[in-house]
């Protein structure tokens, strides 16, 4: 049966951005640069949209938790 829609939920953890470039409160943006340590690379998720997309027609996969490995979360 063609036109099934099939959706995904995708959790990051803590990504590589230049959100924190535009924090103006100096503790804040310490506090973000401190959390972004252990950032994972934008790649990584791009990776895992495309590991759901990829699967076969019968395949749902419903929902994808990244996290880096050094996350305490």
């Amino acid at each position: 049966m063609g036109g099934d829609i099939r959706v995904t939920i995708i959790s990051p953890g803590v990504v590589e951005s230049e959100l924190a470039d535009s924090i103006s409160d100096p503790a804040a943006r310490a506090a973000m640069n401190e959390f972004r340590q252990i950032a994972l690379k934008p790649d990584a998720i791009a990776r895992a949209i495309v590991y759901a997309i990829e699967q076969p027609a019968d395949v749902d996969v419903s929902e994808i938790i990244i996290r880096p490995t050094k996350s305490p979360y």
